[in-house]
């Protein structure tokens, strides 16, 4: 992070794309085709778990991507065995699912071990679904084997398109078949929303994230169970709260940092971010009973690094005396500091206590983030506070704010444009007064600031 930014998006930045209902794009096959490493490729990213074991994924996992301009998203999958039983049917089932919602499909092949008969019973049923499909021969490393692929067009699935997933050969051509294949969505659709809101429940092991989930649903969707880490995939379920219908996800309890963990530990912590980077906004629990610990600053970093609304709920507030309470208020002084900002509602999972308060904490930390100021506003704002406290001079000169703009929302992003550097103090300064003056409560903020050089003069790095 350098000292002229605040805070900064993970990923490509989609804020000047239009809020539609991105379509859906599924990636599928057999075990250990390399469909993590293609969604990898397609999203511009290294997010999905990809290993040499076959079974790493488990789970449908959507991710955002972008390809000219064009916002969809893609949903890795596990390895889809159409006899399977067991651990692996369930993983089956879930690659079925994401067939049956998606708008394109993407069948992966091993180019290097051609079609077998999983492959072809995954051909038939995806003729069945009436959908477009997309056939991808991937470790097409080089020239030579794109042999390889060309047997592929047995298959009946038309072109197969070669593909080196690991080093991104043919990459950009398949992105540009995919557009192709996407459905075009009515201009209405540009301004509705893409269904219930989304919200993580997060916080570390065993602060009661299930049983807030199963409080709320009013049945037990979810095992509850004293043993830490009883959550290991993130559960989604749709619940009614207070007239409005939310999808809620439980996930694994972040105990250390993903680079640390190791194991299924691992996995579960990279669901659990994904699920985190997936919601709109997240309840972070905290255990009121217990000190503030530095695994609660962690998954309260995490939220706020990916840029979500936030709403910060003590639970077991039922076990909390008046002497914890004296203690807590300056734990809170102390160690949430940074995030004043954050709505805070004090609940019990267990009981029932205030839970009702969540969906209006909820509704505040999300217009937060979807908040927007005029520009004529903004820089009438700005203009006033500059002149009432003027940045510090520094070599004997101050440099000047020429403009200001908000540059997306979700999270809000501002860019100052002045004629020098700014101080990183002032640039706090500044995001401090904006929220004393216009809110954006429950949301972080971005600030950038571009220092126009002078004609003549390298720029400074």
């Amino acid at each position: 992070m350098t000292d002229d930014q605040v805070w900064t998006d993970t990923g490509p930045d989609t804020s000047d794309l239009p809020d539609e209902a991105a379509p859906v794009v599924a990636v599928v096959g057999r075990p250990n085709v390399g469909k993590s490493t293609l969604v990898n490729r397609l999203i511009g990213r290294r997010q999905a778990v990809v290993e040499d074991t076959p079974g790493v994924t488990r789970d449908r996992i959507p991710y955002d991507a972008v390809w000219n301009g064009r916002r969809f998203t893609v949903v890795d999958t596990g390895g889809w065995e159409p006899d399977a039983e067991g651990r692996a049917a369930a993983i089956a089932a879930q690659a079925e699912i994401a067939i049956a919602t998606a708008d394109v499909i993407i069948l992966v092949i091993d180019a290097q071990v051609g079609a077998t008969d999983a492959d072809e019973a995954a051909v038939r049923i995806l003729h069945r679904s009436k959908k477009p499909v997309i056939l991808v021969a991937n470790k097409v490393d080089d020239a030579r084997s794109e042999a390889d692929a060309a047997a592929l067009w047995s298959l009946g699935l038309g072109e197969p398109h070669p593909v080196s997933a690991l080093h991104g050969r043919g990459s950009g051509d398949l992105l540009d078949v995919v557009l192709d294949r996407m459905p075009e969505l009515p201009e209405a659709d540009y301004a509705t929303e893409s269904g219930p809101r989304r919200v993580a429940l997060v916080g570390r092991p065993n602060v009661g994230k299930s049983s807030l989930l199963n409080r709320l649903a009013g049945e037990d969707r979810v095992v509850v169970d004293s043993v830490a880490g009883t959550t290991v995939d993130p559960v989604d379920s749709l619940i009614e709260l207070d007239s409005d219908t939310w999808r809620f996800v439980d996930t694994a309890g972040l105990r250390k940092r993903v680079k640390q963990a190791s194991g299924t530990e691992f996995y579960a912590s990279l669901r659990t971010q994904s699920a985190v980077e997936a919601a709109e906004v997240a309840v972070v629990l905290l255990d009121a009973s217990e000190p503030i610990s530095e695994q609660d600053q962690r998954v309260l970093s995490q939220v706020v690094e990916a840029g979500r609304a936030l709403v910060i709920a003590f639970n077991k507030w039922d076990l909390v005396d008046e002497d914890r309470r004296y203690y807590l208020d300056r734990e809170i002084d102390r160690e949430l500091a940074r995030i004043t900002w954050a709505p805070r509602v004090n609940i019990s999972a267990s009981t029932g206590r205030a839970v009702a308060k969540l969906a209006p904490a909820l509704r505040t930390a999300l217009a937060g983030w979807e908040q927007r100021i005029p520009t004529g506003e903004l820089n009438q704002w700005i203009s006033g506070l500059i002149a009432a406290r003027p940045h510090p001079i520094r070599g004997g000169k101050a440099p000047k704010v020429l403009f200001m703009t908000q540059a997306g929302i979700r999270p809000p992003k501002f860019v100052l444009f002045t004629s020098g550097r700014l101080d990183p103090q002032y640039v706090r300064f500044i995001e401090r007064r904006l929220r004393e003056d216009f809110g954006f409560t429950g949301s972080p903020i971005a600030i950038t600031v571009k220092a126009r050089e002078k004609r003549g003069k390298p720029a400074r790095k």
